[in-house]
């Protein structure tokens, strides 16, 4: 009778300011000092090229490799919410970070699918009923289960396919 009541509410997590990390808390390292900057990562399409160089790199080098063993949840939570609000802002419609967990008790489209890392959030437009999982992909990138060849091949998927 009051099924009404018991309907789950979304919770936000805004992960704007995670994304902004990426060019705002930049290792020592002598690349991510010079690339990963303010000036290049201005939230466009085209900077995700940048992004794609970066985690090659995390993929490929030793320090990279540790970095990753070391804070791969911190690092896909960055990166991913990087693309993220690339998509978000090249499709722009009413998608919103929220909790994993919320969306999952919310709405039935992210029924059968794993959580990526322990915080997982995604992008979720609730007038369309779609969730966008950038933090997904990239810890399947990061970990070599990927289907796209690239960071940039997924969020070109993403907008073509959301637009």
């Amino acid at each position: 009778m009051f099924g009404f009541l018991n309907k789950t509410k979304l919770i936000t997590n805004d992960l704007k300011g995670m994304a902004k990390l990426m060019y705002l808390d930049v290792s020592k390292d002598t690349w991510d000092q010079e690339n990963l900057s303010k000036r290049n990562l201005d939230f466009t399409i085209e900077s995700i090229r940048y992004m794609d160089v970066y985690t090659k790199r995390l993929l490929t080098t030793e320090t990279g490799k540790s970095l990753l063993l070391a804070h791969f949840d911190t690092l896909v939570i960055r990166t991913g919410a990087y693309i993220g609000e690339v998509i978000k802002s090249e499709i722009k419609k009413d998608y919103k970070w929220y909790e994993f967990d919320s969306v999952f008790h919310y709405s039935s489209i992210l029924d059968g699918i794993p959580r990526a890392i322990k915080e997982e959030t995604v992008l979720y437009s609730k007038k369309e009923d779609i969730a966008i999982l950038p933090l997904t992909e990239v810890a399947q990138y990061m970990t070599a289960k990927s289907t796209y060849p690239d960071l940039l091949s997924y969020v070109e998927e993403m907008i073509k396919q959301y637009l």
